[in-house]
């Protein structure tokens, strides 16, 4: 089933996010974690393109294949334009085609670790590599959205040009990058609109796990911090599991403003672990009974 005619329904959807594991050793973890994941039935998992950049389409489309053909999920396959050539992608979406794959989420990407060489490949841009998959079949491919703007980006105008331009490439629909604070995404998605951006906007959550993942997440993705972030931050600076429950729990009351405030699809960066996914998915069952 293509994503995109789950968001056609209008119906309240909840989503999760896996990673490939970085060593064999952990396959079977994964799929554990698969099993407990699929099991809540959510509308679908998506796959990115390796962990900490370490692009590999064969493990996406392992797991990907995984979910739907084994555990009877949809998923969503990441591919990246950094870096790409058209061959290689054109092989992938072969890949990804026989293994019953119908939905990809195209994004720019970041230069693989390791990697030497001219990061340019044939794709300067997400809507390059999205264009590129609509002309090789009959995928539903979707992008990426920046509620505060690409870290990248100059300005918000620029940020809503670059939205549009890719739906006209041909986005099905978007899911956004992780935010702490609805406001945000409450005038993201307002704006939007109004610059003429028709396709869903999903809502990207992401659990607070510990002090280094939040300074990641600011300097790789440009995050505001609510006080109250910081303030929990501070209160368990000693207590890492305390931590990791207060930043779940966060996450919860997150996903219940955003429903609350009409945003009925969230997708939840689960980092492959079900405890996360299961915590979301309970919250996300109460508020739609």
């Amino acid at each position: 089933m293509k994503i995109k005619e789950l968001y056609q329904e209008n119906q309240p959807q909840i989503s999760f996010e896996v990673f490939p594991p970085k060593k064999e050793s952990d396959a079977e973890t994964i799929m554990a974690s698969l099993d407990q994941m699929t099991a809540l039935k959510p509308a679908f998992i998506s796959v990115t393109y390796g962990a900490g950049g370490s692009g590999n389409s064969g493990k996406t489309t392992e797991i990907a294949s995984a979910i739907k053909n084994k555990f009877g999920v949809e998923s969503l396959a990441h591919l990246t334009a950094i870096t790409a050539k058209k061959e290689t992608i054109a092989a992938t979406l072969q890949d990804l085609k026989a293994h019953q794959i119908d939905n990809i989420m195209a994004l720019r990407g970041d230069i693989p670790v390791d990697f030497t060489g001219d990061p340019n490949g044939d794709f300067l841009y997400a809507k390059d590599l999205i264009a590129y998959i609509k002309e090789q079949g009959d995928f539903c491919v979707g992008a990426a959205c920046y509620p505060e703007g690409h870290i990248d980006c100059a300005d918000l105008q620029a940020n809503y040009d670059h939205l549009l331009q890719k739906q006209q490439a041909g986005a099905d629909f978007f899911v956004s990058q992780l935010f702490f604070d609805n406001q945000q995404f409450y005038r993201f998605y307002e704006e939007a609109r109004k610059y003429g951006v028709t396709a869903p906007l999903i809502a990207g959550i992401m659990p607070i796990l510990g002090k280094s993942q939040v300074q990641r997440m600011i300097f790789t993705c440009g995050v505001s911090l609510p006080s109250r972030i910081i303030r929990i931050l501070h209160q368990y600076e000693n207590d890492p599991e305390s931590l990791r429950q207060a930043g779940i729990e966060y996450a919860c009351e997150q996903i219940e403003d955003l429903y609350r405030h009409g945003i009925h699809q969230i997708h939840v960066y689960s980092m492959n672990k079900p405890h996360i996914a299961q915590a979301a998915k309970t919250k996300f069952d109460q508020l739609t009974k």
